[in-house]
């Protein structure tokens, strides 16, 4: 599962994916220095899994992970081939959601490619191009089922409904996220078009160091303009987020948070958030020679965790041993788990809950 990074040149996002990644994508003070898409694996900060290292006291401990794009910089005119429009848009279509970057620092060392700082018109130029680029794909769509419908097809004539409302949308300026069309006809119409304005989005506001703990005005201004997104927006000191991961030891990233009135890097907030907004959750195996975290969908049965694994373990699904965090912690062992009764065992149907401890049975 990918989250893209995006936004203007020049707004933070190759640092941001450096600080997330610590891998060294190119980031410098002018426009187009991200060509080429950058791609990390992002391990997803997660205390529960430290936890169960020290009472399992494993070989090893493997994270769950989220891979993470970093897409070069869009510009007015995008939907229409400018800059590298064509190349961005392709590539944020190939992504799950989207990690939004806002400018909200002033800085007169860093140039703006409009000009001046004003978050609001920044969000609103990528909007635009990103919903143009939609219109573009409803048109075409429109077309080939417009002249089934003038047939009497009634499924045409159903499908046609919902992509003039999406048409409609579009041209008013609303994502297609933000349309209201019922859940069932979004799935039958909407997702199959891949549509860039659907994929969920986390903003993510760049500010200076001085602003990393409480926000400022400009991101009180993107807070209200984003408020009917069903969208999380995140504080963020890029710059110093990038200088945080230099530092050599854990007490030295400590020490640097406390004075900035911070519990924990920002970006672990962002990335746990990049996590939710992938519709994913985390089961745990525990052993002696590891303690893992796996990554599911949200609303994973037994079988289908199982099969994150391995295919085999799907395929031949018997029952599943199941012990919540929870009880995991409270009891310090899965011998005094069972001791006490609280291994569960489940079969198909069993909906993992996020955080379950799991041992699977199968046979091929």
């Amino acid at each position: 599962m990918k989250a893209g990074i995006v936004g203007l040149p020049n707004v933070g996002k190759s640092t941001l994916f450096n600080c997330l990644s610590n891998a060294k994508a190119q980031s410098a003070n002018f426009p187009f220095c991200t060509i080429e898409p950058n791609i990390g694996v992002v391990n997803v900060p997660d205390s529960r899994l430290e936890k169960l290292e020290s009472l399992v006291n494993p070989e090893r401990v493997i994270p769950a992970t989220v891979e993470i794009v970093d897409i070069a910089g869009l510009v007015k005119g995008a939907s229409k081939g400018e800059g590298l429009g064509n190349q961005f848009l392709g590539n944020i279509r190939e992504t799950d959601a989207i990690i939004h970057v806002l400018r909200c620092f002033d800085n007169d060392n860093i140039v703006h490619v409009d000009g001046s700082v004003n978050p609001i018109r920044d969000k609103e130029t990528i909007d635009m191009e990103l919903q143009l680029k939609d219109l573009e794909t409803v048109e075409k769509k429109l077309d080939k089922v417009k002249r089934a419908a003038k047939t009497g097809n009634k499924e045409a004539q159903k499908e046609e409904s919902v992509l003039l409302k999406l048409k409609d949308g579009l041209e008013s300026g609303v994502s297609v996220r933000a349309i209201d069309i019922d859940k069932e006809l979004r799935i039958e119409y909407v997702k199959p078009l891949q549509f860039i304005t659907d994929k969920p989005v986390m903003y993510v506001c760049n500010v200076d160091e001085g602003a990393a703990a409480s926000g400022n005005d400009y991101v009180e201004e993107v807070k209200k303009k984003v408020a009917d997104e069903n969208a999380e927006v995140v504080v963020l000191a890029v710059g110093t987020e990038a200088d945080i991961t230099e530092l050599e030891t854990y007490d030295e990233r400590q020490m640097f948070l406390e004075d900035l009135g911070l519990e924990e890097p920002g970006s672990a907030k962002l990335i746990r958030g990049a996590y939710r907004l992938l519709n994913l959750e985390t089961y745990f195996t525990a052993g002696e020679k590891e303690v893992r975290a796996w990554t599911i969908p949200i609303g994973a049965t037994a079988p289908q965790a199982a099969g994150v694994i391995h295919t085999d373990f799907e395929k031949g699904f018997i029952r599943a041993e199941v012990i919540s965090y929870s009880d995991y912690v409270s009891f310090g062992s899965e011998t005094k788990v069972k001791e006490a009764g609280k291994m569960r065992v489940e079969g198909k149907e069993y909906i993992v809950k996020d955080g379950d401890v799991m041992h699977f049975r199968f046979n091929v």
